[in-house]
């Protein structure tokens, strides 16, 4: 109910927390979430990142036919201390048909209407959530290795929207952090 966009360009410029069972995210989900639930709503994983692989982030998307473990994805290797040491623009330019992913301005990853297994739905509002989860069945639990407290460095979050000639126009920009003690 805050906002949701449709196409553009979404980026956050964040330095990531580490460890076994740690697991930020910058996502999105569809605005029609109350209406179609998930995965009809659609999902958008802008960058996720497990704290036991410390050098791969990953880019999915997931809906009805391709969702949970089977969603539609790729992972990019970078430097192991890179990303809990600095920060890093994570980002998609999001069109009608195709969506791309980017680390810092160099893309690593495209998915189009055609790559999916079934109905493409990204094409309505969605709205971005942030998050820091603690454990979970894909990335583990925390163990022993686990240094606690965590935090995931978030220094902003933009949005641009798409304009006629081409280009785009920033709708805004929000600072801040999120902490997991």
């Amino acid at each position: 109910g805050l906002y949701a966009w449709q196409y553009g360009r979404i980026e956050a410029r964040m330095k990531l927390p580490h460890g076994q069972g740690i697991w930020p995210a910058f996502w999105m989900l569809g605005e029609n979430i109350n209406r179609k639930a998930w995965p009809g709503c659609g999902e958008i994983d802008i960058m996720e990142f497990i704290g036991r692989e410390p050098d791969q982030i990953y880019a999915t998307v997931h809906a009805p036919g391709y969702s949970g473990g089977g969603g539609v994805g790729s992972s990019l290797t970078v430097p192991a201390e890179s990303l809990k040491d600095d920060f890093h623009v994570y980002a998609i330019e999001w069109e009608e048909n195709e969506i791309r992913w980017y680390f810092d301005d160099e893309q690593y990853f495209q998915v189009t209407a055609e790559d999916v297994p079934d109905e493409w739905i990204f094409d309505h509002p969605f709205f971005i959530l942030l998050n820091l989860a603690v454990g979970g069945r894909w990335p583990g639990y925390p163990d022993e290795t686990t240094v606690f407290p965590q935090f995931l460095y978030v220094d902003y979050v933009r949005v641009y929207r798409p304009q006629q000639d081409g280009r785009t126009e920033k709708c805004g920009t929000k600072h801040g952090s999120a902490r997991q003690p």
